[in-house]
């Protein structure tokens, strides 16, 4: 087979037919890309010189610099929302911040991350306070400034497959407002004020979307969208709640997504989500990230023949054991297997498992995508 263009190769290997070699993704999402500290190792070890520019600054992540992507030839590019402009984020004496939906964060002394240390809706609100909250204005104009512009500039003027970042998952947002615990007990013994909250975070999700699909149009390939729903050993509740409480509003974003576009919805969820992909495959999801192959159930050759008539997988190549601790030749073994397992007959982009972290070398995210990049040839 010839050599196809960047985005017809994601899009054939979408389209469940093989292109000319499994595409390759770096930085295309919050979840596909490297902390910083990996970056800068990365980037001076292939001898670029590009600072990093923050791509999440909760999540410590960097978007990859041109010498990486032109390094690994990869195949995609991202797209994302900017900063709100009435809103800004309010930084503390001791580093912690509070967004624009009220939810503060703080970086633990040694830490990679941020963590949630104040959930603004905590304790024992309901709907009424709902009302009353100063939700954030989901058309700021901050929000979708120069969007149209790089979009068109992407997609018009590069072969690369552009990726849209959407919103930030629903019941993840519900989760930093409420608290993590708090989210859990609302579910069981709080299911009127559960549902509220949800539907009032559907309806912002939306209107945050119209404004960028009214802004990019048909300059994007890919939508991809986030909330996870597993931990590592099953799913996150049962799929009985998950169905009555949460598929509903999920149902209804990425419907709204259909309507707007012809792009590929990539959906993100870590853990063992086995038990959710025919509801994702009902719902329209057209891929799957990031394939946690260290969670329970996440076998790559079963979840390629039980659902990949129906679904792609995005990801695959382990960040808990190989990446972090193995040696090259390790990696290179990982890759081949995932290869192996999801590649046949298309229906596979392959990178690592969520985002880079500080403890993976350079040395084996180089063996990772020149290995894809060798032995994906169809």
């Amino acid at each position: 087979m010839t050599t196809m263009s960047h985005r017809g190769r994601v899009l054939r290997a979408l389209n469940h037919q093989e292109p000319d070699r499994v595409p390759l993704d770096l930085g295309a999402s919050r979840s596909t890309s490297l902390v910083v500290e990996a970056y800068e190792k990365l980037e001076q070890h292939l001898g670029g010189q590009e600072p990093p520019r923050v791509f999440s600054k909760w999540l410590n992540i960097a978007h990859p610099s041109q010498t990486m992507l032109t390094r690994f030839d990869i195949d995609t590019r991202s797209l994302s929302q900017g900063s709100p402009d009435n809103r800004p984020d309010i930084v503390f004496p001791d580093g912690s911040y509070q967004d624009e939906w009220g939810v503060t964060r703080s970086r633990p002394p040694g830490s990679l991350y941020y963590d949630l240390t104040k959930a603004p809706l905590a304790g024992d609100p309901d709907v009424a306070d709902l009302e009353k909250y100063p939700w954030p204005d989901p058309h700021d104009p901050g929000r979708c400034r120069g969007l149209a512009e790089a979009a068109a500039r992407l997609h018009q003027g590069t072969d690369y497959a552009v990726v849209l970042n959407m919103p930030g998952g629903i019941v993840h947002q519900a989760q930093f407002l409420r608290g993590f615990e708090d989210w859990f007990s609302d579910l069981i013994a709080n299911p009127g004020f559960f549902q509220a909250l949800m539907e009032k975070l559907a309806d912002l999700w939306i209107e945050m979307a119209r404004d960028e699909f009214d802004a990019v149009r048909e300059n994007v390939d890919l939508c991809f969208y986030g909330d996870d729903m597993a931990f590592q050993d099953g799913p996150m509740m049962s799929m009985d709640h998950y169905r009555r409480m949460i598929k509903p509003h999920h149902e209804r974003l990425f419907s709204y997504i259909k309507s707007r576009t012809s792009a590929k919805i990539v959906y993100h969820t870590c853990g063992s989500v086995i038990h959710l992909i025919p509801d994702l495959i009902e719902m329209g999801v057209d891929a799957l990230n990031p394939v946690q192959v260290s969670a329970k159930g996440m076998d790559t050759k079963r979840l390629k023949r039980e659902f990949g008539r129906d679904v792609c997988f995005w990801g695959g190549i382990d960040t808990q054991r190989v990446l972090p601790f193995g040696n090259s030749g390790d990696v290179a073994a990982e890759v081949k297997r995932r290869i192996a397992d999801l590649g046949p007959g298309g229906g596979y982009v392959l990178c690592a498992v969520h985002n880079l972290q500080a403890d993976v070398s350079p040395e084996n995210i180089c063996a990772m995508y020149d290995t894809a990049r060798e032995y994906g040839q169809y």
